[in-house]
């Protein structure tokens, strides 16, 4: 906190921002050769895992952060989710979800991003507009969701389970680690699909703080609009996936390239076998 405090310093202020990024990068190099070994990146593609995915996002959204009612059936999900790719991470020991994401598609004019039908009224880049692209090229990343057992570090004997804190217990050392690492992880993955997908233009309501964060290790999202009240205050953002590689540290796109074993194993392990 202290080190971020002077980030904006003159003369300083670069220096610490490069000490930062050096530190980071280092400790997500230590993690990415840890990371698979308790939690695996995935994508939904049946039914049973979307809704493992819903009944996640109902747990975070609507019972731990109360930014939705409760509903009827624990599932969380909108008319966006038909035509979204969802990814979700889970740890392997309790095989329950410790995070999610979607990445919203577009396949034609009336199928607009929700940046696009809600917040249109705070974009002001008009260069990096959702509609100077073409549909099948952008996509939105949303409803990224990290369960409080997994967003928490701190052992705390007298609060426990009731505040969702991590049990030392429980949890290897190691595992512990891991854990801060999940939600960039999520938004690795998201980058990964889109990437894959060719869907390169991304679009994100995020927190300027996080924006400001990830742009530590080299993930410069580009304000491209106003920030508003949203559950808090939210701004749009854009990045275009193909510059990630180009743009991280060194210890992040070893981590990216750990997401992205994991993510299309299945494609690739099918490829080498039609192969041979």
């Amino acid at each position: 906190k202290q080190l971020k405090g002077l980030v904006d310093k003159p003369i300083i202020g670069p220096i610490v921002k490069k000490a930062m990024s050096s530190l980071a990068s280092n400790e997500a190099n230590t993690i990415a050769e840890h990371f698979s070994m308790y939690l695996k990146p995935q994508i939904a593609k049946s039914d049973e895992l979307r809704r493992e995915v819903y009944k996640l996002r109902h747990q975070v959204y609507c019972e731990e952060l109360h930014f939705e009612d409760v509903r009827q059936g624990y599932e969380e999900f909108d008319e966006f989710d038909p035509r979204a790719i969802h990814c979700f991470i889970r740890h392997l020991k309790s095989s329950t979800l410790a995070g999610t994401v979607r990445l919203i598609t577009s396949s034609n004019g009336t199928e607009l991003l929700p940046i696009e039908q809600f917040c249109s009224h705070s974009l002001t880049d008009e260069k990096l507009n959702p509609k100077n692209f073409a549909r099948s090229e952008i996509c939105e990343m949303s409803r990224l969701a990290v369960p409080a057992a997994f967003r928490k570090r701190q052992v705390d004997k007298y609060d426990g389970v009731a505040t969702g804190v991590i049990d030392e217990s429980v949890f290897s050392a190691t595992e512990l680690r891991c854990f801060p690492f999940i939600a960039i992880c999520l938004y690795m993955a998201a980058a990964a699909m889109s990437y894959k997908t060719k869907r390169y233009h991304v679009f994100v309501m995020m927190e300027p703080r996080l924006a400001r964060s990830l742009s530590f290790v080299g993930i410069n999202f580009n304000k491209i609009g106003e920030t508003i009240e949203f559950h808090g205050q939210r701004a749009p953002y854009y990045i275009d996936s193909r510059s990630l590689k180009k743009t991280m540290s060194s210890g992040y796109v070893k981590l990216l390239e750990s997401v992205e074993a994991d993510l299309f194993r299945d494609e690739q392990s099918a490829a080498e076998s039609e192969e041979n």
